[in-house]
């Protein structure tokens, strides 16, 4: 799904006329002269069509804190699901954990690269993201984060202890990923980062709903 969003294409209209057929389009064109291709899931064909509204040319400041928050929020999840491959009971509880680190791991580099082509502050592991979050939209402080004690009383967790508090923190942990979501795509602009916080709500809703399914079998 991510792999889409970093494809999106934009490619001038056809105006009839030999050689500057297909080429840049000149500055000054308006998004009325502009198609975009997105390419379709695995064994459909890509769509193409005028954009809705003007192509921003820049990342707004929701995109901004969205992906500068979400990298060490992240981090933490990896942090979690590490434990989890070490000390959690459960089959199904370690299964989870290693979808976790699969899908994350890879977004933070990423997003990782997205802050560095924007020129802006790469978070680091660890770092709170609440530092990043310069509108203050009034959401849960801690965004669903461990703090300090809670993630070394998980690391000391073992067995079903381990797998239970494992579980009631990482539910908590996506649910504060989705009011993040939730508010880039209200207020952001960019289409990679709106793509991601896409991806973000409908992959860990998912994932609570599982979560919570095998925190009620415990």
């Amino acid at each position: 799904m991510l792999a889409a969003a970093a494809l999106f294409l934009l490619l001038a209209a056809c105006s009839g006329g030999g050689s500057d057929e297909g080429s840049a389009p000149e500055a000054g064109s308006s998004s009325s002269d502009l198609t975009i291709i997105q390419p379709g899931r695995p064994g459909e064909e890509a769509s193409t069509g005028a954009p809705d509204g003007p192509i921003a040319e820049e990342p707004s400041h929701a995109d901004i804190a969205f992906m500068q928050m979400m990298v060490p929020h992240h981090a933490q999840a990896v942090e979690m699901a590490e434990l989890a491959r070490r000390h959690a009971d459960d089959p199904e509880v370690r299964e989870m954990a290693a979808r976790i680190r699969a899908a994350q791991g890879p977004e933070i580099l990423m997003m990782s690269g997205w802050l560095e082509t924007e020129g802006v502050e790469v978070p680091q592991p660890g770092d709170d993201p609440r530092d990043f979050d310069h509108s203050e939209h009034g959401q849960d402080p801690m965004m669903g984060m461990l703090t300090k004690q809670e993630m070394s009383e998980l690391a000391r967790a073992r067995g079903s202890r381990f797998d239970r508090l494992f579980l009631q923190g990482m539910i908590r942990h996506h649910r504060g990923a989705l009011v993040m979501a939730d508010s880039v795509a209200a207020e952001g602009v960019d289409v990679i980062v709106n793509e991601l916080a896409a991806d973000v709500h409908l992959t860990q809703s998912s994932e609570i709903a599982t979560m919570q399914e095998l925190l009620a079998d415990l």
